[in-house]
């Protein structure tokens, strides 16, 4: 297949690399998705040396995606918003044979090793708010923003996450990261 013929998905782009050299220098066509019309818009500005990228506002769980039409997907900090199983299983479907998806998003820490590292992501948290932002806080009204937005948001643990793969997409690759991430790497089978 000719570069050409490739195409991309990036489900939000909020905290996508999408217009910032990343699947839009590499990819002639890339949809991106959100459901900010205040993140599209920046992101639009942004992206403005990439005529490649339609940007759109939209569900990912309302919006169709063809079957096997997308050479990648990507996910960043989308789908602990989102129904976890049913999203995977629509983005396994839109990914032609040989496509790859790949999710970097949030996890639930449990146990112990997940507590120590807490105290190092918390640590390494307040020290970048605090060289970009010049705060150890962000500001009350950008905390009550924050608040509303994870409201409703589901974080799985890794064993979930681990459990799912094997049932939805077996041969997954799987790592945890600080700063409560996780990444998956999966290649749809030819």
């Amino acid at each position: 297949m000719s570069a050409s013929d490739r195409s991309s998905l990036v489900s939000t782009v909020s905290k996508s690399p999408a217009g910032q050299s990343g699947v839009g220098a590499i990819l002639p066509a890339v949809l991106a998705l959100d459901l900010s019309p205040e993140m599209i818009r920046i992101a639009r500005e942004r992206s403005t040396q990439f005529p490649n990228i339609e940007f759109e506002f939209a569900d990912i769980r309302e919006r169709h995606l063809p079957d096997e039409h997308f050479d990648c997907i990507a996910s960043i900090a989308t789908l602990h918003h989102l129904p976890l199983r049913e999203t995977l299983t629509k983005m396994k479907a839109a990914l032609k044979p040989g496509g790859v998806l790949l999710i970097l998003d949030l996890f639930e820490p449990t146990g112990i090793f997940d507590s120590l590292s807490n105290l190092l992501a918390i640590a390494v948290s307040v020290s970048l708010r605090l060289l970009h932002h010049g705060r150890l806080l962000p500001r009350r009204e950008v905390r009550a923003a924050w608040a509303a937005h994870e409201a409703h948001d589901l974080y799985p643990t890794m064993r979930e996450v681990h459990a799912l793969c094997a049932s939805v997409l077996p041969g997954a690759k799987i790592r945890k990261h600080l700063l409560w991430r996780y990444s998956i790497v999966w290649e749809k089978p030819s």
